[in-house]
């Protein structure tokens, strides 16, 4: 049974009957991705994950949700690019609020630039900590700052720890049971049993209509080879017939031949008889 993350302190405050009604926007105003490049990032990682649990009803995956952890405080809320979350059931949602949820994200990811890399690593760092997400990765996909560009931290006794890469500088989550792992500027996830890489949403429908032309095209061919085959015994059955045909009428020529020769043999034994 899936389990969603422990919180080890209450991050949401519970307030007043009256903080219900209370409006927490939908959007902070600001873009999904700086450039082209993170918003690929983002949205790639997103349909790989979404479409890996496609079939578990509950995890539910998120991209550039609003996140509100501190009931009746609107102001105090984080917008993760990716997150994960065990536990809990798989629909679409508005915003997340972690008091009505009761679960913490158990991985987040964040596709970090230049820009935003002291709130990547300082002030969401410290807040993912404090609630309880096992997992928190950075990718920087033009490279811009962060050294090595694909970094990890799991979460060791309350605090995070460092994970330590391979040699070819991919990260295994435990969390996610893949492998992570940076191809130019995209971050790809990788089936540790097969070395695949994990198809996108876009992927996979690319590729299920490869596989579908490819069975068409085998239908096509068995369909072929069939009809050849069929006319193949249609003319083995035409010549089995022939050769009956003409086995019978040589049966019927040796059985002439015969009555002839007992003929002759009768004609001959009556010239004898007559002198």
């Amino acid at each position: 049974m899936i389990e969603a993350p422990v919180l080890t302190k209450p991050p949401a405050v519970k307030g007043p009957k009256s903080l219900t009604a209370i409006h927490y926007p939908e959007s902070d105003g600001k873009p999904v991705g700086e450039t082209d490049f993170h918003i690929a990032a983002l949205f790639h990682l997103w349909q790989a994950l979404r479409f890996h649990y496609r079939n578990d009803p509950n995890v539910y995956v998120a991209g550039n949700m609003l996140f509100y952890y501190e009931e009746g405080n609107p102001a105090e809320f984080k917008a993760p690019d990716i997150f994960v979350v065990k536990g809990i059931a798989k629909h679409d949602r508005r915003v997340y609020k972690l008091w009505e949820e009761k679960a913490a994200p158990c991985v987040v990811f964040e596709i970090t630039s230049r820009s935003t890399r002291l709130d990547d690593l300082g002030t969401k760092r410290a807040l993912y900590e404090m609630l309880g997400v096992r997992e928190y990765y950075l990718f920087d996909p033009l490279d811009e700052y962060l050294r090595p560009r694909l970094q990890g931290h799991k979460l060791v006794a309350g605090m995070y720890q460092p994970l330590k890469p391979s040699l070819d500088g991919s990260l295994l989550s435990r969390e996610l049971g893949l492998v992570l792992r940076a191809e130019s500027k995209l971050l790809r996830l990788v089936d540790p049993a097969t070395g695949a890489s994990l198809p996108t949403l876009d992927e996979a429908v690319d590729q299920m209509e490869d596989a579908l032309e490819t069975a068409r095209s085998e239908m096509r061919r068995a369909y072929l080879a069939a009809q050849r085959a069929e006319a193949e015994a249609q003319r083995a059955e035409a010549q089995a017939k022939q050769a009956e045909e003409e086995a019978q009428r040589a049966n019927a020529a040796e059985q002439r031949a015969a009555q002839l020769e007992a003929e002759i043999e009768r004609l001959r034994r009556l010239l004898d008889e007559l002198g």
